[in-house]
């Protein structure tokens, strides 16, 4: 995909609206926390290389906060059984956590709405069995993840 010229701000905000909303919870601090605990709980399942690649077509903030204090493991996890990934996102930050149990499939469709469909899918074909999966979104009018340009 050619370079395109984007909102950082304007997106993040939009983001974070949408995660707060897709979740039902009250705060964009409850919001961040979710996102970011099934960010981690994904790249713990990449190589560095991987991880790298998908970043590559994250939106610049949830790109930011996917890379950010990531130590690379020798050897990623597997990918597991859903709840055991949404035990695993409600992990993160413990103390100050109020992700619901629909955080992984929230997280998912909002950042779709951010994401070219093409790329996203080209990087996610590439990675470890399970990736697909933990970024499927089951929805009944596909334009509701149509990618939202600012």
């Amino acid at each position: 995909m050619p370079w395109t010229y984007r909102h950082a701000s304007k997106e993040w905000r939009a983001i974070l609206d949408d995660l707060r909303d897709r979740m039902d919870l009250t705060s964009e601090n409850s919001a961040y926390t979710a996102m970011d605990g099934v960010l981690q709980v994904f790249r713990r399942r990449l190589t560095a290389q991987q991880g790298l690649d998908f970043a590559s077509v994250l939106p610049a903030v949830p790109r930011a906060i996917f890379v950010a204090g990531w130590q690379v493991q020798t050897r990623p996890l597997p990918f597991v059984e859903r709840e055991a990934l949404v035990r695993e996102v409600k992990k993160v930050r413990q103390n100050h956590n109020l992700t619901p149990d629909n955080a992984i499939e929230a997280t998912a469709w909002s950042l779709r709405r951010y994401m070219n469909k093409a790329d996203l899918e080209r990087i996610l074909a590439s990675l470890p069995e399970g990736a697909v999966q933990f970024w499927h979104v089951d929805v009944t009018d596909p334009r509701e993840i149509e990618p939202r340009i600012f």
